[in-house]
């Protein structure tokens, strides 16, 4: 089995400026645990939900300021047609739950430890 047969291709996506609000609204309403940050196809960075706990935990402003002063920059992807199991060592090596997946350089999808152990779990 590989990425692409497991991976959540609808993407949730915003740009650097948005507000970390935003943000959160966005992924409340598409139920999803992280947000990749774009400029047109170019992948900048990863938003969270553990960064959104981390940036209200440092500031009281943290809803209105931008995303880019708390997302992961230039994370780790992981090609579509890639085994789950270096998907999962990825993840585990990183120590997060949330991988984007990126054909060429370019975002088309996401792969989150829920996909995985939905997949294991069949």
């Amino acid at each position: 089995m590989n990425v692409e047969e497991i991976m959540t291709a609808k993407l949730c996506t915003t740009g650097p400026e948005a507000t970390v609000a935003e943000a959160a609204t966005l992924m409340g309403e598409r139920h999803v645990g992280s947000i990749l940050i774009v400029d047109g196809d170019r992948l900048l960075g990863i938003l969270t939900e553990r960064d959104i706990v981390r940036a209200l935990s440092s500031t009281h402003d943290a809803p209105t300021r931008a995303v880019e002063e708390w997302m992961t920059r230039d994370p780790v992807t992981i090609e579509p047609g890639a085994s789950v199991q270096k998907a999962l060592r990825a993840m585990m090596d990183g120590g997060f739950r949330h991988l984007p997946v990126a054909d060429g350089g370019v975002p088309v999808g996401v792969l989150s430890i829920r996909d995985l152990a939905g997949a294991f779990a069949e």
